[in-house]
């Protein structure tokens, strides 16, 4: 299960993992926590005043065809899009949204997803939400909830039977490491690199989450998952949106990625099975704990 804060938020992180998985006959559920109701419109080809008026549909309509790429299920939980506040100062989220509802109302529907999906292992983000995003940093606080409660039958009566999921892990999608080996095998290559301004912009990152007390994730687990980069692409273009075809997502070739770069990466950050770091395989330890 993938516990994600928006649609398009899957196929940025995790999707060629889930992918994988999913044609090993791994049942693979997303669960989105809100409809991105309140996103910009990313796309300069899609920015016209119908599709910003008609924005939760097509956001629907995206996820559907975005989760029929990648081959997994996919859940909305029913959320309102917080938006992401800018100025200064910034402005206030606007009442009922996701990231302002108690904890143990946003978590309830999760916890009953995984009750009734009943999974093995949980993605989702660390503290800091992989980004400042309110709905990001929201969406850890109910996955941590509904992973330590699910199991508990005096918590969340009349959400289903306990649960308890075996293990979680962080998404560490974008950090130095991948993006150095990116830049270094493009310049190998003789091409130009479009990484220099991450570079710069990787020091600032780094303080900032110094300032709140959120270390850097170690990477603990490693998925070979290159052979569904394409698939993840795609999957990302189906929210036209959120993704311009002609953006810095696709600033890097699939061959040169598969070859510099061919694992997604994650932060085992629970577990509740014995397995040895570093890991190959999100579901080391599961196996031998379910058989046995």
């Amino acid at each position: 299960m993938a516990v994600h804060a928006h649609p398009d938020d899957e196929s940025s992180k995790g999707a060629a993992t889930m992918a994988r998985y999913a044609r090993a006959g791994v049942q693979v559920l997303v669960c989105t926590m809100t409809g991105g109701e309140r996103g910009d419109v990313l796309n300069p080809a899609m920015d016209r005043p119908e599709v910003r008026a008609d924005m939760p549909r097509i956001r629907r309509e995206e996820m559907r065809r975005a989760r029929e790429i990648l081959g997994v299920g996919q859940r909305f939980l029913g959320f309102v899009d917080s938006g992401l506040p800018e100025g200064d100062p910034r402005p206030p989220l606007p009442a009922g949204c996701f990231a302002l509802t108690p904890l143990p109302d946003a978590a309830a529907p999760l916890v009953q997803a995984v009750r009734e999906f009943r999974p093995h292992v949980i993605l989702t983000y660390d503290e800091s939400g992989g980004y400042p995003h309110p709905d990001h940093i929201k969406t850890h606080q109910v996955a941590v909830e509904a992973f330590e409660s699910a199991a508990d039958p005096d918590k969340y009566p009349g959400r289903g039977e306990p649960w308890q999921p075996l293990k979680m892990y962080y998404f560490v999608t974008f950090h130095e490491a991948r993006y150095v080996a990116l830049h270094e095998e493009m310049l190998r290559r003789g091409m130009d690199s479009p990484y220099t301004k991450v570079f710069a912009r990787w020091q600032e990152r780094a303080s900032k989450r110094a300032e709140l007390g959120i270390p850097e994730l170690e990477i603990t687990t490693r998925v070979e998952a290159a052979g569904f980069y394409e698939t993840r692409n795609q999957a990302l273009l189906a929210h036209a949106t959120q993704i311009d075809p002609n953006s810095s997502w696709f600033a890097c070739p699939l061959d040169v990625q598969r070859a510099a770069w061919p694992t997604e990466d994650y932060h085992l950050a629970r577990s509740l099975v014995d397995t040895e770091l570093p890991e190959d395989d999100l579901f080391a330890g599961v196996l031998e704990s379910v058989t046995l």
